[in-house]
């Protein structure tokens, strides 16, 4: 192995190590079932802000928006990129602090518990839609993380696919499982440090080395239609060429609702349930945006600055296999980093660190919202299974680590496509839980029919829309999410309005709750 690849793995196993020295440290902070899954409500404004973004991102932060920008220019990535991050600011200003509070009046301490409670389903027939989706969505978007973090070791270290996945998953597994949400939140914050850090040595070495700011900005200027907004360029690896095509009015707006995804998180709505003081929100907002706006301008930035190294030689082309390979533009600039001393190497493991931080800080919150529907809505709630608390932490511990094994056995393929799969159960979530969670919110007479409705609506629209309808092309060529979501969306009013309004109880609690934000 060179030695600069050794700089590279010690500085990967020091993060590592530190990441499950979180763990240990946190279990013990875990007296309940509540503390494991949010952590008592006790996260301060920093953490609340920089855990959920960091949750939020993944490795599509430093892999996949660069990948997309280089290749590609700067449309598909720019509009992207304005779609996400008005849907976190607009989701930190209208979601965070009613849910805190409104879950807080619930005592809920999961989505699926939230719109039980707020709509008293005593059936459990919401609990266990809502529970059943997120494992749906859930335990496959773990996989993905799961895969990624084994082509990056599989790609830097030569190691096997499958070895490389489960070393990573068994530690995302170790601290999740000892910690709980504590340790994901806490983690979370060490690792968006880590991936700001990745972003800023990545743009200084590669501008020093693509000869300034200038020559970066001139190259892009010089390739037709690069940083044109309503032109995309797309390559073809047989022909080797590229074609330029527009980017209307349709393709726009089904980027930009990639933001509508934000509504029905469930990794990240536990972040606004988790807020210690509700009236910190506004704190939590605006670290939050600043640093989403930030850090994905850079990342587009360096997709830029990948293509100008790769046209004065210093790495490679990454035109051959399409969007796949241009991914691994900030892993090739790294390299080149790392080749230059020992404390380059080191430098050059942060960066390294930095993209498995993206993956891991969304898994284990994956797993954490996937194992609290699995145990505390199906098991307990559906099912009706009583448990002690004690009983309850090893339950909660053994299901999360049996969702993983399911998500290890899911991303056995190593030539699982990662970026498809966020895409399709970041519109499952998007389309299901955020217009239920909208309305529960913000409408007095929705009921418990009309969020099932929503729930199932979304659900459906989202294969129909994927796998039938958006194939035929042209006008009918939109991301899932957004059709899926107004389809969700009018279910939710007809069926509500079709059915009996909500009891008094439910209507004073709403308004009890609205008072309270006043």
């Amino acid at each position: 192995m060179e030695h600069n690849i050794i700089g590279i793995l010690i500085t990967i196993l020091v993060y590592l190590g530190g990441m499950i020295a979180i763990g240990a440290v946190f279990t013990k902070k875990n007296k309940d079932v509540g503390d494991f899954y949010l952590g008592g409500r006790k996260l301060g404004p920093l953490v609340s802000a920089m855990s959920a973004e960091a949750s939020d991102m993944s490795s599509w932060l430093l892999m996949g928006l660069p990948g997309v920008a280089y290749l590609c220019g700067a449309a598909e990535a720019g509009w992207t990129a304005i779609g996400l991050a008005v849907g976190t600011y607009l989701n930190w200003l209208l979601v965070a602090k009613r849910l805190r509070v409104y879950s807080q009046k619930t005592n809920s301490i999961t989505i699926p518990d939230f719109f039980s409670d707020r709509y008293r389903d005593n059936s459990h027939v919401l609990m266990g839609v809502a529970a059943a989706i997120i494992l749906i969505f859930f335990v496959p978007y773990t996989a993905s993380g799961f895969s990624a973090c084994g082509k990056l070791f599989g790609t830097l270290f030569g190691w096997d696919y499958h070895v490389a996945m489960i070393v990573a998953a068994v530690i995302i597994i170790a601290y999740t499982s000892m910690g709980g949400f504590l340790a994901a939140s806490f983690t979370d914050l060490i690792q968006s440090i880590i991936m700001t850090t990745a972003l800023v040595i990545i743009v200084c070495f590669g501008v020093s080395h693509a000869g300034g700011v200038d020559a970066v900005i001139d190259n892009a200027k010089s390739i037709p239609d690069y940083l044109h907004m309503t032109v995309t360029r797309a390559f073809d690896s047989e022909s080797g060429s590229f074609s330029q095509s527009g980017y209307g009015f349709l393709p726009i707006v089904s980027t930009l609702a990639w933001g509508l995804g934000y509504f029905g998180m469930p990794h990240i709505l536990l972040r606004f349930m988790a807020i210690k003081d509700e009236k910190k929100v506004k704190t939590s907002r605006r670290i939050a945006s600043i640093w989403v706006v930030i850090a994905m301008s850079v990342a587009i930035f360096i997709g830029f600055i990948g293509n100008q190294l790769s046209q004065n030689g210093t790495i490679e082309t990454l035109y051959g296999a399409g969007v796949n390979d241009s991914e691994s533009v900030i892993m090739k600039i790294a390299l080149v980093l790392s080749k230059h001393s020992a404390a380059a190497a080191v430098v050059a493991g942060l960066i390294f660190a930095g993209i498995l931080a993206c993956t891991m800080s969304t898994s284990d919150s994956q797993l954490l919202a996937a194992s609290s529907s699995m145990s505390e809505n199906l098991l307990k709630g559906v099912f009706g299974i009583k448990l002690n608390e004690k009983q309850s932490m090893l339950v909660a511990r053994v299901v999360l680590i049996v969702i993983a094994v399911l998500g290890v056995i899911l991303a056995w393929d190593p030539g699982s496509s990662v970026f498809r799969v966020v895409s399709f159960a970041w519109a499952g979530f998007g389309a299901t839980f955020g217009p239920v969670m909208l309305t529960a919110l913000f409408w007095k007479r929705s009921n418990k029919f009309g969020a099932i409705a929503g729930l199932v609506t979304g659900g459906v629209m989202i294969f129909v829309w994927k796998f039938l309808v958006r194939p035929l092309g042209g006008a009918w060529d939109i991301y899932e999410l957004l059709p899926a979501f107004i389809c969700a969306l009018i279910a939710i009013v007809v069926v509500s309005l079709a059915t009996a309004a909500p009891e008094k109880e439910i209507t004073d609690e709403y308004d009890e709750v609205s008072a309270m934000l006043k």
